[in-house]
């Protein structure tokens, strides 16, 4: 069996390798703020050509392969197997899907930025209590070791755990390779996480046992402008010239694109996507959560952040109780979907004080700009919805998907009635907060809607009074034409007697060589060829249709037969319908008898 050798030297340059987007570094300066649309196809292991579209060519060896689609697992015994992960466990993913997705790269590519893995470790024991289990680094070189750590249970686990999770920071290819194969995880996670798709499915179902989940659920959080910047300088020095260049023209030119951050100028502050990509390993022996965390240009929320918040919600007397009450790890999920909400409820905060000082904008003054402004946030709302309908997905997923390990044969069945209340309660507090989220989403459309209209009555408003005043210049210029054409023709007799008088003819200076009979006959018949020639171009109300210019010289022609010859026929046509007319007035006005001398209804002849 073909499977993806990964050799990893012991040099820096070529074992510091961390899992990135999937893009390369030249993508990455070219739009460093921007995250690639889902392939939502591509979400879950339910599709049965995983990271193959339309028109893709099928593998012939693999097609060919007559080995078991499904290894027999590793026991784990002084093995190296992770090194082919994750074609060693899943077969069907060959060298074109693995690239495809991603994962190629996250393993091989991106050497060049020389961060180290580092995976911080919340216990919570059988008692409910979060406690702080130290930080495992995985140095470059040192992937035996690291190995050896992961195989033992990511360091030794007391026997009183009840969940270990791991927040994995510059997630790295021999980790991600490590992991996966430990825990036999489907390579949709990982490709779902490099993908910021939206996804959530269940696998290795296990009665009595366990099974996998995974939740990878992109969101929007907000941060103050200048925060974004310096994260973003802190992530990438080498483009320090680029970022700030960015950010000081990311103001004037933001464009339609939903995947970019929103940048809300009135607040300073920016809407960037956000991650949330866990991976859950119920088992009744002792459960494990993988959060990863991407390493972007986007000030992400980082690992060690979100390893502080989940140990901090172990303090939290309602929680604790409920952790102190049931086993099941579920409710520790449950936290992390509560970051995201508190990081969409801040965002759309954010985003409706944008809109009140729009509003106060819009009213102060009016400017069609505004609009183009308006159509951005009103394109990222509609990004937003759809976003939370994912959210909302996500919490019913988690609502309906039982804990294989929660039955009979391993538990009470009050306890177990009493973990499945508490569950479809926390689970119906979040679809709450989200029915909340998007009623005020749609709110804030409304508002904009609203603002919009303002912006164009503004601008109609303005557009009529120029027109008005353009209205009243016309008029005051019509005046004076008009006092001009006065003046003219009160000078127009006199003009023309001097005109008359001043003609060198010999009725009127003695001596001349010419006579008003001649100046008549030159006159006249100039004077009707330049009227016959006009006419001939503005003939287009004469002859019907499109005519040669020759057709119409023969206007006069044309203007004589239809008033003399088609004259008659008109004629004609009136005295019938006058005495049609005529005789429909005589029935009604007289009426109709039939033969025994009785009125009819009066008809039409």
């Amino acid at each position: 069996m073909d499977t993806l050798r990964v050799v990893h030297n012991r040099s820096a340059a070529s074992s510091r390798v961390s899992v990135r987007s999937g893009k390369s570094h030249k993508s990455w300066h070219s739009n460093p703020s921007r995250i690639a649309p889902p392939p939502h196809r591509h979400a879950a292991p339910s599709a049965p050509w995983p990271w193959i579209d339309i028109g893709d060519e099928v593998d012939p060896h693999q097609l060919a392969n007559e080995e078991p689609p499904i290894p027999p697992l590793c026991k784990h015994e002084d093995c190296r197997c992770w090194t082919g992960y994750p074609q060693s466990r899943f077969p069907n993913w060959t060298d074109k899907q693995v690239k495809k997705s991603k994962i190629w790269d996250a393993i091989h590519n991106d050497a060049s930025l020389d961060l180290e893995c580092n995976i911080y470790k919340c216990d919570v024991n059988s008692k409910g209590h979060f406690m702080d289990a130290g930080v495992m680094h995985a140095p470059p070189g040192e992937e035996d070791q690291v190995w050896n750590e992961i195989l033992s249970g990511i360091g030794n686990r007391p026997n009183n755990l009840r969940v270990r999770a791991l927040f994995v920071q510059n997630m790295s290819g021999p980790v991600l390779q490590m992991l996966g194969a430990r825990y036999n995880i489907e390579p949709f996670f990982f490709s779902s996480s490099l993908n910021w798709i939206p996804s959530r499915f269940q696998e290795e179902i296990v009665t009595d046992q366990g099974d996998h989940i995974t939740i990878t659920l992109p969101f929007i959080k907000s941060m103050p402008e200048d925060e974004f910047v310096l994260k973003q300088l802190s992530l990438h020095p080498s483009n320090a010239s680029f970022t700030s260049k960015k950010a000081s023209t990311l103001l004037g030119s933001q464009k339609i694109d939903t995947q970019a951050p929103l940048v809300l100028y009135s607040n300073s502050r920016i809407l960037a996507l956000d991650l949330i990509s866990v991976h859950l390993i119920r088992n009744l022996g002792g459960s494990t959560i993988i959060s990863y965390h991407p390493t972007l240009n986007l000030p992400t929320t980082a690992a060690n952040y979100l390893h502080e918040r989940i140990r901090f919600a172990g303090q939290s007397v309602y929680w604790q109780s409920m952790f102190q009450r049931t086993p099941d790890p579920t409710l520790v999920l449950m936290c992390f979907i509560w970051h995201a909400m508190y990081a969409w409820d801040e965002a759309l905060e954010s985003l409706y004080q944008h809109i009140l000082a729009l509003e106060d904008r819009v009213i102060s003054t009016a400017h069609m700009p505004l609009t183009k402004e308006l159509h951005v946030i009103r394109a990222h709302h509609l990004h937003y919805t759809s976003l939370l309908d994912d959210f909302n997905k996500s919490i019913t997923f988690i609502k309906e998907t039982q804990n294989p390990f929660m039955t009979v044969k391993n538990f009470d069945e009050a306890l177990i009635d009493e973990n499945a209340d508490l569950l479809k309660r926390e689970c119906k507090s979040l679809e709450h907060e989200v029915l909340r989220l998007q009623s005020e989403l749609k709110m804030q459309e409304r508002r904009l809607k609203n603002v919009m209209n303002l912006v164009f009555s503004s601008v109609n408003i303005t557009d009529s009074k120029y027109m008005r005043e353009m209205t009243e210049a016309a008029v005051r210029d019509s005046a004076a034409m008009k006092q001009i054409a006065y003046l003219t023709m009160i000078f127009l007799p006199s003009s023309f007697v001097a005109t008359v008088f001043g003609m060198n003819v010999t009725e009127i200076n003695p001596g001349s060589g010419t006579s008003i009979p001649i100046y008549i006959a030159v006159a006249v018949p100039l004077t009707l060829f330049t009227a016959w020639v006009i006419v001939a171009f503005q003939s287009k109300y004469i002859f019907p249709g499109e005519v040669p210019f020759w057709r119409r010289l023969t206007w006069p022609f044309f203007l004589l037969y239809s008033l003399w010859f088609q004259k008659p026929q008109r004629r004609g046509d009136h005295d019938s319908f006058d005495e049609e007319h005529d005789d429909i007035k005589i029935d009604i006005e007289e009426g109709s008898q039939d033969g025994h001398g009785r009125p009819v209804s009066p008809r039409r002849h």
